[in-house]
C-alpha cells in the first residue's frame, strides 16, 4: 500500500469512526427495534461525504479508493450493520455501475445526485425464482418504438423504499439466457413501478428489504445502462466489487462482537472464555487481512474476483463465529432481546447469504483453483 493511499484510507477511517460514535451508535438499538434508519441520519451520511465515496470529484463525489470505502463501511457497520449495508448497496451496486457503464448524460442525471446523497441507490436483480442463478431471471422487457416496457417482480431488494435510483435487470427473452439480459436505470416517480411490500427479517433490521413490482413500466431508450444484452456483465461486475463492501460490513459486525466479548471476558475471565476470545481474535485478524488484500488488488487494477470471494467468505464466517461465541460468553445476558450480543448475532447471520451466498463464493473460489494457472490470485 502506498503511503498516500494508506493516509487517505486511515483518514477516512478516523472520520467514519468519529461519525459512527457520535451519530450512529446512539441510534443502533432504535434502528434495530424500529426497523428503520432515520432520514436525518441519511442526510448526515450525505453531508459527511460517505454517500459519494469512490465517485470522482468531477461527478461531485468524494473521491477515495476501495480501501477508503472498505474502512468507512467497517466503521459504520461496527456501530450499526443496517447503516453500513445501506451505504454499501448505494455505492457498490448502484453508483459504481452507473460510473462504469453510464453515458455522460446518465452520470449527470443519476450519478451526481447519488454522489451528493440527494438520492439513495438500489439494485434490482433477485427474483422469487432467480436468486444465485441470475441468468434465469424472468422480468421481461420489450421495445415499443423508442420506449422500453418492463414487466416483472423483484424480491429481497435493499434500499428500495428510500431509493431515488434503482437499477433493474430484465430479459428480452428467457430462452436467450445471459445474452438476453439488459440493465435499466429507473428514476423516481416512474409509473407502474412500486414497492409491493417490505420484508421482515431476522437481522439487518433497519436495512430496507423489499419486493418490487413492475407493471407496464415505460422507460425512454436512454434508460438502458450499457449495451443491450450486457446486463449480466453489469450485474456481475457490480457484485464482484460489492463483495468487498459487504465483507467490510461483516468485518465491522465481527469487530463489534469481539469488542463485546472482550468486555464480558474482562468481567469474568474463566479459562474457557479466554480461549474463545483468543480464537475470535485470530479469526478477526485473518478476515481483516483478507479484506485488505482484496481492496488493494482492486485498487491496483489487478484481477480481484477470487480475492473478493475469499474476503467475503472469511469475513462472513468470522462475523457468525465471533458473534455466536460472544453470546456463549455473555450467557443469559447475551440472549436477552435488546442486548448488543443478541443483535450482533442476528446481524451476523445474514452475511453468509447476502451479495452472493457462501456456496456461490466457494464455487467461484474452486473454479479459480482448478483453472490451468491454478488461480491468479489465491495464496
Amino acid at each position: 500500500m502506498s503511503g498516500a493511499a494508506a493516509t487517505d484510507a486511515s483518514g477516512w477511517r478516523e472520520r467514519a469512526r468519529s461519525f459512527a460514535s457520535r451519530s450512529v451508535a446512539p441510534l443502533a438499538e432504535q434502528i434495530d427495534r424500529e426497523d428503520r434508519v432515520p432520514d436525518a441520519l441519511v442526510r448526515e451520511l450525505a453531508d459527511a461525504g460517505f454517500l459519494g465515496l469512490g465517485v470522482p470529484a468531477a461527478w461531485q463525489g468524494s473521491d477515495g479508493d476501495t480501501r477508503s470505502t472498505a474502512a468507512v463501511l467497517e466503521e459504520l457497520s461496527r456501530a450499526s450493520a443496517a447503516v453500513g449495508v445501506l451505504v454499501a448497496v448505494h455505492l457498490s451496486v448502484c453508483a459504481m455501475p452507473i460510473l462504469t457503464w453510464g453515458t455522460d448524460a446518465q452520470r449527470t442525471a443519476y450519478l451526481i445526485p447519488l454522489a451528493r446523497g440527494e438520492r439513495v441507490g438500489a439494485f434490482g436483480l433477485t427474483e422469487p425464482n432467480a436468486g444465485s442463478d441470475t441468468a434465469s431471471l424472468r422480468t421481461r422487457y420489450r421495445r415499443e418504438g423508442d420506449v422500453f416496457v418492463l414487466e416483472g417482480t423483484k424480491t429481497f431488494i435493499s434500499n428500495a423504499v428510500s431509493a431515488g435510483v434503482v437499477l433493474i435487470f430484465a430479459t428480452s427473452d428467457p430462452a436467450l439466457g445471459h445474452r438476453g439480459i439488459s440493465a435499466f436505470v429507473v428514476p423516481p416517480g416512474t409509473g407502474g413501478f412500486s414497492v409491493s411490500r417490505r420484508l421482515d427479517k431476522l437481522g439487518l433490521r433497519g436495512s430496507e428489504t423489499t419486493e418490487l413490482v413492475l407493471e407496464n413500466v415505460r422507460l425512454p431508450a436512454d434508460s438502458m445502462l450499457g449495451p443491450e444484452g450486457a446486463g449480466l456483465r453489469v450485474a456481475l461486475g457490480a457484485l464482484q466489487g460489492g463483495r468487498i463492501g459487504i465483507a467490510s460490513c461483516a468485518l465491522g459486525v465481527a469487530t463489534a462482537a469481539f469488542d463485546e466479548m472482550r468486555r464480558a471476558v474482562a468481567a469474568d475471565d474463566a479459562e474457557w472464555k479466554r480461549s474463545l476470545l483468543a480464537r475470535a481474535f485470530v479469526s478477526l485478524a485473518a478476515a481483516r487481512a483478507l479484506v485488505a488484500q482484496a481492496a488493494e488488488a482492486k485498487d491496483a487494477g489487478s484481477s480481484y474476483e477470487t480475492a473478493a470471494s475469499v474476503a467475503k467468505l472469511a469475513a462472513a464466517r468470522a462475523a457468525v463465529d465471533i458473534a455466536s461465541a460472544g453470546v456463549d460468553v455473555a450467557g443469559y445476558a447475551g440472549v436477552r432481546a435488546g442486548a448488543a450480543a443478541e443483535r450482533l448475532l442476528r446481524d451476523a447471520r445474514v452475511f453468509p447469504i447476502v451479495e452472493g451466498t457462501t456456496e456461490i463464493q466457494e464455487l467461484i473460489l474452486a473454479r479459480s483453483l482448478l483453472a490451468p494457472d491454478g488461480g491468479r490470485n489465491p495464496l
